[in-house]
């Protein structure tokens, strides 16, 4: 299905472990997960603010046992990429948009990536490429006209991927 972000989703869970999380429903003033709709992905966050811990990625929202699956850790209180085995404590589930996804604009208005080399695939915009990088296997690159790369850095492009400059 789609990834869906929307603004103001949160409820609470107390499901423990590392599996899917059973939902509690729509915290005061704000939505539930129903509106990311039945099989949609989305970004989330899960926070228990009694133990200390958290965890970021991406999950699938399930109607049916209004659910949701945690099925990437894109980062977490512990500095890894594994599932957070939270406690049986009340957690905050909510929407997010992750930095490590993020494109945005710079204080000059230029689209940046959060990671050049992210794993998602590259996107580079009229900028001046200051670190040596390797594209991911199997992801081609996009970049603006104006980018230039500084001296004594290198850019490598994995044979059968492309590297466009529009």
């Amino acid at each position: 299905m789609a990834l869906v972000v929307a603004d103001r989703i949160k409820e609470t869970s107390t499901t423990s472990g590392t599996g899917t999380l059973t939902l509690a429903g729509a915290s005061a003033g704000f939505r539930s997960f129903a509106d990311i709709g039945n099989g949609n992905t989305t970004y989330y966050s899960i926070v228990d603010s009694n133990a200390g811990t958290w965890e970021v990625g991406i999950g699938t929202y399930t109607s049916s046992g209004t659910t949701l699956s945690r099925d990437t850790v894109l980062s977490n209180s512990s500095g890894t990429t594994a599932k957070i085995n939270f406690s049986a404590n009340s957690k905050d589930v909510f929407v997010t948009y992750p930095a490590a996804k993020s494109v945005h604009e710079d204080a000059s208005d230029v689209a940046y990536a959060q990671h050049l080399a992210a794993a998602n695939g590259i996107f580079l915009s009229n900028q001046t490429i200051s670190t040596s990088m390797t594209f991911p296997t199997g992801y081609d690159g996009i970049s603006g006209k104006n980018s230039t790369i500084a001296s004594g850095i290198t850019v490598t492009v994995p044979s059968g991927q492309t590297w466009t400059i529009v």
